[in-house]
């Protein structure tokens, strides 16, 4: 498809732009290369210019021109997302908002930023100015953006304790622009934020976010060895039940995973051990100890975060994906909701049923106010046939897959995207130019999925509750 790219720059000669074919392709990518089976739909996706907006004013000006020669848009932050989420799929100005990157405010318990600060940043600057910090951040944040994690990501280190973005209350105000001949400017609050929460950049561009702070910790990295997966599992269980234990970060990882795959550990963890990484608040260290020792466990490695070479959260998440496929670029990952209160016997049936086929790696959080865990097991990868017969088999097992090998909101299985979404994209983009091409029920509303789902992690299905009971 063919835009006008020449005429938008002419008309806006005071916006910064990228045009050169390598950079423009650069900056249309994201980290869906984790999926071969994106890497075979994707890997053509980029945009025909970047445009890098200063102000929201630029960005008015950028989406006004944009609308009037009909050129789509894809909002993007730092790109550090897994699954082509601000991927052009049609070409056309990718909208890079890594420019507007100033903590606006910070007060006690709160903090305003533009879209593109960077979430190490803010820390910095909520430690200083008010001693807090974000209430949870992906396994990038030293290079991901607040607005990117708001409109592409669900979790991360923190959520073992505050839950997920889409708990009410952990995004408390969004700053959006419209993508009409005359944008306006929105600002969401309360559950007008789900509008726009986790939704692509599709209904409107997000230039200011405004969250709840936790206080801030002087974290120590932990990692815990167990004699067997399970007994990582349960004491992992067991710590995120503690909640007079400050934690942000519990996560569990089988055998061999740390000891072929992290370099940063490489000696510290005997073979075979399972191992859970944690991150606490130094005071309650010593408090872990007898729950450690019941579950078979012993302390393998303790560092100050800050003191890391690479911290422990740099091996959770989505960068337990990353690590292993420095060394092994035949592996993909799933994404798995064990759902409460029976998610570990669940575990253990899926650990039995796949064994090495499918290493487990988990990630305990609460989810509806309940403990339970993530799946982001690891996949030796065969073929896409035998990918999708593993994520029948989890479902079919009552463990919903939010799909990392679709690129679309409804395919993903995180977003519900029922009548409230449509007719709030109707009116911010009424054209349909906001990264086009991931909203499924925009081009046909009457799409269901070929298995229907219980549960969606943004926008609940009507029987949802029944997963979750």
């Amino acid at each position: 498809m063919s835009h006008d790219i020449a005429g938008l720059m002419a008309a806006l000669p005071d916006i910064a732009w990228i045009t050169d074919p390598a950079l423009v392709r650069q900056k249309s990518r994201d980290f869906f290369w984790y999926s071969p089976v994106l890497k075979r739909q994707l890997n053509g996706a980029k945009g025909d210019a970047v445009a890098l907006p200063r102000s929201e004013e630029e960005v008015i000006a950028i989406l006004a021109a944009c609308h009037a020669r009909r050129i789509p848009v894809t909002p993007r932050g730092a790109g550090t997302g897994n699954y082509g989420q601000a991927m052009p799929l049609e070409g056309g100005v990718v909208l890079d908002l890594s420019e507007m990157n100033r903590v606006l405010w910070a007060r006690p318990g709160l903090v305003r930023a533009q879209a593109g600060a960077k979430l190490l940043e803010m820390d910095r600057h909520t430690r200083a100015a008010v001693g807090g910090e974000l209430r949870f951040h992906p396994s990038t944040r030293r290079t991901a953006t607040i607005g990117g994690f708001i409109a592409g990501g669900s979790s991360g280190i923190g959520s073992c304790t505050w839950g997920i973005l889409r708990e009410p209350g952990n995004v408390l105000g969004l700053r959006v622009v419209t993508m009409e001949a005359a944008p306006r400017v929105l600002e969401l609050r309360g559950t007008e934020v789900e509008k726009a929460n986790h939704a692509y950049g599709t209904n409107g561009v997000i230039t200011e976010v405004e969250l709840p702070l936790a206080p801030a910790e002087d974290w120590v990295d932990l990692i815990y060895g167990f004699p067997s997966f399970m007994d990582a599992a349960r004491f992992g269980d067991a710590l995120t039940r503690m909640d007079g234990v400050v934690k942000k970060l519990v996560c569990v990882l089988d055998a061999p995973i740390p000891q072929r795959h992290f370099k940063a550990y490489e000696g510290l963890i005997p073979e075979g051990e399972a191992v859970v990484l944690a991150m606490l608040a130094p005071p309650y260290i010593e408090t872990v100890a007898p729950v450690l020792a019941r579950h078979k466990g012993v302390e393998r490695w303790r560092i100050r975060t800050e003191d890391a070479a690479v911290p422990a959260y740099e091996h959770s998440w989505n960068h337990t994906t990353l690590q292993v496929l420095k060394t092994d670029r035949s592996v993909t990952y799933l994404q798995t909701l064990f759902a409460a209160p029976g998610h570990l016997a669940l575990v253990e049936k899926m650990h039995a049923m796949f064994g090495d086929e499918v290493p487990m790696h988990l990630e305990y959080v609460r989810f509806g106010g309940e403990v339970c865990c993530f799946g982001l097991q690891l996949v030796r990868f065969s073929t896409e046939e035998r990918l999708a017969e593993i994520i029948r088999l989890h479902e079919e097992a009552g463990a919903p897959i939010f799909n990392p090998h679709a690129y679309t909101l409804e395919e993903g299985g995180m977003k519900h995207v029922d009548a409230t979404q449509l007719a709030f994209k109707r009116e911010a983009d009424p054209l349909g130019l906001l990264n086009p091409g991931k909203m499924i029920a925009w081009d046909d509303p009457d799409w269901t999925p070929a298995r229907p789902r219980k549960v969606y992690l943004f926008g609940e299905a009507p029987e949802a509750e029944e997963v979750l009971e």
